[in-house]
């Protein structure tokens, strides 16, 4: 299918996982895709990995914590293509602690980012987003079902969803969808950073139905369906992609 030809998409966060994972599934269906990331090396390194024909790809290094950077990300991109087909919001980041052990710091970090991020990302972009576009916030499993070491993790992304639902409201008026994809485990190089323990694939496996940690590709798929014309009257909602986790018991 090449539902994305000749479209622009935004996609921060790219570098690595379900980031990388949408761009080159986003490519592989004819888009333009912008990609951000925080360090130089890493998006040099995403953009050899997406092999992707010249001019196809544009690599800004950004922080979305930081709306200078947002301010200078999107006149990159009206220079490099004039506007955008649709942004796919899934620059975050994971502090997972006991809340006890929670500082101000890992607190302000995790807001900057995975909210504060998420809805300046958004802010910035509406005056490249073309009317008829959509809009994918990363949000998590967790705003679902209670992860004692998530208490911050899971509020910021309890608030991404809540965004989902009240920016398809507001930008319905422009034909814009918005909605969000909540991941449950999924093994990228972020689940792999916070689950050190050799033994913790096998135990969050045996939690999902399915028997088995998803991949960045499956998400990959689902946001490429909700920010294309299959799902043209699909807004406000969340999509959960767990392999059962949140909803369903492991059989015996």
């Amino acid at each position: 299918m090449k539902r994305f030809t000749n479209k622009t998409v935004l996609i921060t966060g790219g570098t690595s996982g379900m980031g990388l994972a949408t761009a080159r599934r986003l490519l592989d269906e004819g888009a333009y895709v912008a990609i951000t990331g925080r360090e130089r090396p890493r998006l040099d390194a995403a953009v050899a990995r997406l092999g992707a024909p010249a001019g196809r790809v544009l690599a800004v290094r950004a922080d979305v914590a930081s709306l200078a950077d947002l301010d200078a990300l999107m006149r990159d991109v009206e220079t490099w293509r004039g506007g955008l087909d649709a942004v796919f919001a899934n620059a975050g980041t994971g502090i997972f602690k006991p809340t006890a052990e929670i500082t101000e710091e890992d607190f302000d970090r995790s807001v900057d980012v995975n909210f504060k991020g998420v809805f300046f990302t958004v802010h910035k972009a509406l005056p490249l987003l073309r009317d008829g576009g959509a809009i994918v916030l990363n949000a998590s499993w967790t705003l679902h079902r209670g992860l004692p070491i998530a208490t911050v993790y899971s509020a910021t992304k309890a608030a991404v969803h809540n965004l989902a639902r009240t920016l398809g409201s507001d930008l319905a008026p422009r034909g814009i969808r918005v909605n969000s994809v909540s991941p449950g485990y999924i093994d990228t190089e972020m689940y792999r950073t916070a689950n050190t323990d050799p033994d913790a694939e096998a135990r969050n496996a045996a939690e999902v139905p399915l028997g088995a940690l998803g991949h960045a590709d499956d998400i990959a798929a689902t946001v490429a369906f909700l920010a294309s014309d299959d799902a043209s009257y699909i807004t406000g909602q969340d999509l959960i992609v767990d392999g059962g986790l949140v909803g369903s018991v492991p059989a015996a």
